[in-house]
């Protein structure tokens, strides 16, 4: 009997044993993670999101050994030995935390810890702060310690070390920290009373055509009293502004005043807020200056603003500071007319990435030790990277390529008033002689903060404060974003002291890291833990070789073998990984603006009103050059109605790969970044890839109709915008056809562009001609020979894109088809016979002649291929796949088509020059050829 009581005893334990451990298994989930994507983390088995791979288990370390004394003694006992032990602290929280250093780690790559602040040694991007984790063992620690009570099963809470909570990206402390740095270093500035009370101040804007040479060749541009930029208007706060604009261009004209509070009409968008200034006519814009800052003023019709009609507009405090200050406005020029440009750019072409070297063609790719990535990228559908979509002639400061300005000595202060009036470029500040200070934006003051450097958006302004270290010129950098060539401002007198230039960008290495962001259905991945608002992550910083360092591939493929691929035994990397590693030996810790840094000096939080809140994804389609909000173009949305009186919170979101800086007309917003109540006033916004910023305002207005669009001009024209309407607008005087102006105000979105590319060889000529716009597309294709033996043959297609990403293309269409074979029996170079009598479906094949009415639809396969199925009237089917412009080098391209009437061609097209090309092809009709190809 004693024996069977021991035994059920034994299996009581046993069981209670076995069931502590089932308990805990089941408190600690099974992690999956990718070999390839370490920071990838799964609770569930599957494939990895960015490779496809599949996951792994992650192989946890071993639990430290814990006390588990867990005896429960008679409480009366209990509380004698508790008498005993009043001396004995537990560990608290705060001692844990104080145990536990500060680590540092990177949002895109989570397996890195540093001890020491930097930059990650995969992706180059700056390392944040780890919120502190509690490790199991001062857990095992506690709970072994706690006294017993009633409940004393000792079963411990499990947490997993290995688990990296959300980031916090912001650090407040550390803006607080340069805040109070900057003060300290820019110390006391004077300030000087306005001279003057409020007054009517008068300018007259004379605009002409004239011809310029800032590129290297004669060009038609458009000055302003004989002047690029046009003039820099100054008032002051409390003053009234008027301006005459006198138009002496053979065209219509107008003006708006970037980031003014004004009355609706005197906004000067064309055909919203009033109609067009007529050619040689006078119109005037007169408003009250009831604000202060940097700003400028630029054409809002058609193309102007590319070819020199932007300009600065200053308005000064009552009592504004008294110290050297320099107007400047950033732009660019380029040769081709802007009217071409953007049809070139809708026409897709590829001369642009030519002329900047980011063509990342499949050798430069095999070169780079980057076919893969070539691979992947356009088996995703998606063409090459790149930053900007305009190749540029020149880059300008106040209209010069190189400004100096040599009367500042040792110790001077300069504040720079900066507007960027390029048309579609972001340029990257830096100075030569130390630290760039900000103190205000669009217009706002902000706090100073210090930064090596920053990036200003298109339209975009900022205020800093430079100083001069020495009786020396030093350079103050403006270089593009593509960084294909720059500009110079040079401070002071004697020695020149240059600015560090940027390295050419490594295209692959973005690439790459857009193939990780990107799915197959063209939407950007979230990725989570990651808090992707206000600059704070540049996703592009994996191209800057300052960063991340010059491209190396035998160096990236050595560190990809040392990663292992033991799937059963993958250790992650912990805590004690990079021990010993230097982050910030290799790469310096560069400190770049970005918007969270940005602190208003009072506080802006909105007046008591109903709250709208609005989403809109930022969409685009780079192969067609369509850009959009929530997929639709201006011309295809409803104005957005919103009352005096209320706040509007608008959330965006950035779906494409593109940056888009989104400008708010009549009105300045908060962007909400974590400075709370002190969160900072813009009226422009850079959203960058995959970002989710929140910005709101007041609407205070009285009526109108207030544009909001992004600045990229060539965007804006696509159609990349929404307009606001007051709810109780009234009509506005200076729009006398409302029909009318809303008809001419769609016609840009709705712009159609012409293309062409015709092929002149040895053996006959084939091309196309089409016109397109956002949505619809008129083609005509043909073929002829010089023979009849060859024929020809003509199709045409008219259809719509359907889909965000326009992958869809269903037409109507009609062909025509002639030639005449003596032999029925002759064959190609391949053997092929010249009239096949069936298809590949087993119809009777029209080759010789055909005369019919078509439907079909067409759709982008991986890989760029287009997949094109038809019907004829006849009823006979045809399947075909064709691609034109497969990038095998620099400059040379691979075609081929096929289909099922068993019809195919192949040929190669060398670009000489943007309309230029030599060719050769094999057309299975026409055998060989060679010659020239002209392309529109």
């Amino acid at each position: 009997m004693k024996n069977i009581a021991a035994l059920l005893l034994l299996s009581f334990f046993w069981s209670f044993s076995w069931a502590q451990k089932q308990a805990s298994k089941q408190e600690q989930p099974t992690i999956y993670t990718c070999v390839m994507h370490p920071e990838v983390r799964m609770n569930k088995p599957g494939n990895c999101p960015k490779c496809g791979m599949k996951l792994v288990v992650v192989k946890r370390k071993a639990a430290s050994k814990t006390i588990t004394n867990n005896k429960q003694m008679p409480m009366k006992d209990t509380s004698k030995k508790m008498d005993g032990m009043e001396h004995l602290q537990m560990p608290s929280q705060q001692a844990k935390q104080q145990a536990q250093p500060v680590t540092y780690t990177c949002p895109m790559h989570p397996e890195i810890h540093a001890t020491k602040p930097g930059n990650c040694p995969k992706c180059g991007m700056k390392l944040v702060k780890e919120k502190a984790v509690v490790s199991p063992q001062a857990d095992h620690l506690q709970d072994s310690m706690q006294m017993p009570m009633t409940d004393s099963t000792g079963r411990m809470e499990n947490r997993d070390s290995m688990k990296i909570d959300e980031m916090d990206m912001g650090d407040g402390g550390t803006v607080m920290e340069n805040i109070k740095t900057a003060k300290a270093n820019l110390g006391p500035v004077k300030t000087i009373d306005a001279s003057a009370p409020p007054r009517t101040v008068r300018y007259d804007l004379y605009i002409a055509d004239t011809i310029v040479n800032f590129g290297g060749k004669p060009k038609r541009a458009i000055a302003v009293n004989g002047q690029i930029p046009m003039p820099t208007l100054t008032f002051t706060e409390g003053d009234t502004a008027e301006i005459y604009v006198h138009n002496n261009l053979n065209e219509e004209t107008a003006l708006h005043w970037h980031g003014l509070f004004l009355p609706n009409k005197m906004d000067g968008v064309p055909n919203l807020t009033q109609m067009p200034i007529k050619p040689h006519t006078t119109y005037l814009y007169k408003f009250p200056i009831v604000q202060h800052g940097t700003h400028w003023y630029h054409s809002h019709s058609g193309l102007q603003e590319q070819i020199g009609m932007y300009g600065t507009f200053i308005m000064n405090k009552r009592k504004e500071w008294d110290i050297p200050t320099i107007p400047i406005v950033l732009s660019e020029w380029t040769n081709i007319k802007p009217e071409e440009v953007d049809r070139s750019l809708h026409a897709a072409t590829d001369w642009f990435a030519i002329k900047k070297g980011s063509t990342q063609s499949f050798s430069e790719a095999i070169k780079t030790g980057h076919f893969k990535t070539k691979l992947t990228n356009e088996w995703k559908r998606m063409t090459a990277m790149d930053v900007s979509d305009v190749y540029y002639d020149r880059f300008l400061i106040n209209g010069k390529n190189q400004n100096e300005q040599p009367g500042f000595k040792a110790g001077d202060k300069v504040r720079l008033r900066i507007a960027n009036g390029g048309a579609s470029s972001y340029f990257w500040l830096n100075y030569a002689g130390g630290k760039i200070t900000v103190v205000a934006t669009d217009g706002n003051d902000v706090e100073p903060v210090e930064v090596d450097r920053l990036i200003i958006a298109v339209s975009e302004t900022y205020d800093v404060m430079v100083t001069i270290p020495d009786n020396k010129s030093y350079e103050f950098l403006v270089t593009p974003e593509d960084r294909t060539k720059s500009a110079s401002l040079w401070l002071g007198n004697g020695e020149k002291v240059p600015a560090k230039k940027p390295g050419k960008l490594k295209y692959f290495a973005g690439m790459k890291m857009m193939n990780d962001m990107m799915d197959m259905k063209g939407n950007l991945v979230q990725m989570d833990g990651m808090k992707m608002q206000n600059q704070i992550m540049d996703m592009n910083s994996v191209m800057y070789p300052e960063i991340t360092g010059e491209e190396n591939p035998k160096s990236e493929k050595k560190n990809d073998a040392m990663l292992g691929h033991d799937m059963h035994s993958m250790q992650m990397p912990d805590s004690n990984s990079m021990k010993g590693m230097d982050m910030t030996a290799e790469v310096p810790d560069m400190v770049t603006l970005n918007y969270e840094m940005l602190r208003a000096p009072n506080k802006t939080t909105l007046p008591p009103g109903l709250l709208k809140e609005l989403h809109f994804t930022l969409t685009g389609n780079m192969n067609r050059y369509v850009w959009s909000l929530d997929n639709k173009v201006v011309s295809e949305s409803d104005r957005i109605l919103i009352k005096k009186g209320e706040n509007v919170r608008l959330i965006l979101y950035n779906n494409s790969m593109m940056r888009h800086p989104m400008h708010l007309h009549g009105h300045d917003f908060r962007v909400l970044n974590g400075q709370g109540e002190y969160a900072p006033m813009k009226n422009i916004i850079d959203m960058m890839p995959m970002e989710t910023d929140t910005i709101e305002f007041a609407a205070t207005e009285p009526g109108g109709d207030w544009f909001f669009h992004c600045h990229i001009l060539y965007h804006m024209m696509s159609g990349m915008g929404r307009i606001f309407r007051y709810d109780n607008n009234l009509p506005n005087p200076e729009i006398p056809n409302p029909k009318l102006a809303q008809r001419k105000l769609f016609a840009d979105d709705r712009m159609i562009h012409p293309m062409a590319r015709i092929g002149l060889e040895s053996n006959g000529s084939d091309g196309e001609i089409m016109v397109a716009n956002t949505r619809y597309r008129l083609q005509t294709e043909w073929r002829i020979g010089y023979t009849m033996h060859h024929g020809y043959e003509s199709e045409s297609h008219f259809g719509r894109y359907l889909g965000r990403m326009q992958w869809w293309f269903p037409y109507i269409g009609w062909g025509f088809r002639k030639r005449t074979i003596d032999d029925p029996f002759e064959k190609n170079f391949f053997g092929q016979l010249l009239t096949p009598k069936k298809n590949v479906f087993g119809q009777t094949n029209t080759k010789n002649f055909r005369q019919v009415f078509h439907i079909g639809v067409e759709y982008t396969l991986p890989m760029l291929i287009i997949a094109d199925g038809s019907i004829d009237s006849e009823g006979k089917l045809r399947f075909q796949l064709k691609r034109e412009d497969v990038p095998i080098s620099k400059r040379l391209r691979f075609n081929f088509m096929a289909n099922t009437d068993k019809e195919y061609m192949f040929g190669f097209r060398y670009i000489v020059t943007k309309y230029f090309n030599l060719s050769t092809h094999f057309d299975s009709d026409m055998g060989f050829g060679a010659g020239i190809t002209l392309v529109y």
